[in-house]
C-alpha cells in the first residue's frame, strides 16, 4: 500500500518531519531561555569563586548563541566561558587564554560552585600550584578541603600549605638503577607524611621548630 501511494506517504513523512522539527524547537527556545535566566547568576558566583582564589582583577562572563537550524538533544545553543585574567585585556574563551596553572585554579572554582551538582568521583589536580603561594594557596587548599567531602581529590602539589589538607600522601621520586632512571610512588606513613611537609618549606635541615 505505501508503494502503491508511495508521494502521498512521502508527503506524509513530510509533514511529521515538520511538526517534530517544530515540537524540537519550541523545546530548544525553553532551554534557551532557562540557560539565559541561569546565566547571570552563575556568572557571579564563578566570578566570586575565582576572586576567592586570588584572580583579583578578573572578567569573567557567559556567552549563549543561538542557531535554530543547528539543534542537536542539548538544544540548538552554543555556551562559551569567556575571561580576562589582567586589566584592560577583552575577555577571551576561557581554552584560548589561560595557563595550565591557571587553568587547573579556574577548574577548581568550577568545580567547588558544581560540589553538590557534580556527580564525577574522582578529580585529579595536576600543579595546581604553579605560580601561586602564601594567601592564595591556603585558598586553594581551602576549596580542595571542601571538595574532598564529595569526591575523591588526587592533588599533585609543591606547596606545603595545600600538602597539610589532604588525609593521606604519597611520595613520588626518580631514582637511578644502573642506567635506567625509575619513577616510583608510595604511600607515606604519618611521621614521613610531616617530614615531607616540612622538606616543603625548603629547608635543608628539619628541626623542631620545622616539625
Amino acid at each position: 500500500l505505501k508503494l502503491e501511494n508511495f508521494e502521498a506517504y512521502k508527503e506524509q513523512l513530510r509533514e511529521k518531519i515538520k511538526r517534530r522539527e517544530k515540537e524540537v524547537l519550541q523545546l530548544c527556545k525553553k532551554l534557551t531561555k532557562l540557560r539565559g535566566s541561569a546565566a547571570e547568576p552563575l556568572r557571579e558566583k564563578l566570578k566570586e569563586a575565582l576572586v576567592d582564589l586570588n584572580f583579583l582583577d578578573v572578567e569573567f562572563s557567559i556567552s549563549i548563541t543561538s542557531k535554530e537550524e543547528d539543534f542537536s538533544a542539548e538544544g540548538c545553543d552554543k555556551v562559551e566561558f569567556l575571561i580576562s585574567t589582567n586589566p584592560g585585556e577583552a575577555p577571551k574563551p576561557l581554552w584560548q587564554i589561560a595557563s595550565g596553572g591557571e587553568l587547573s585554579r579556574i577548574m577548581l572554582a568550577f568545580k567547588t560552585v558544581f560540589a553538590d551538582k557534580d556527580e564525577t568521583d574522582t578529580l585529579v589536580f595536576d600543579e595546581i600550584d604553579t605560580g601561586i603561594s602564601g594567601r592564595t594557596a591556603w585558598k586553594v587548599s581551602e576549596k580542595l578541603a571542601v571538595l574532598r567531602k564529595r569526591h575523591q581529590v588526587l592533588c599533585i602539589t609543591h606547596l606545603p600549605q595545600i600538602a597539610a589538607m589532604a588525609d593521606a600522601h604519597f611520595c613520588i621520586e626518580k631514582t637511578v638503577e644502573g642506567e635506567k632512571t625509575k619513577t616510583g610512588i608510595r604511600l607515606l606513613e604519618r611521621q614521613e607524611s610531616i617530614q615531607e611537609i616540612g622538606r616543603l618549606l625548603g629547608t635543608d635541615q628539619l628541626t623542631d621548630a620545622v616539625l
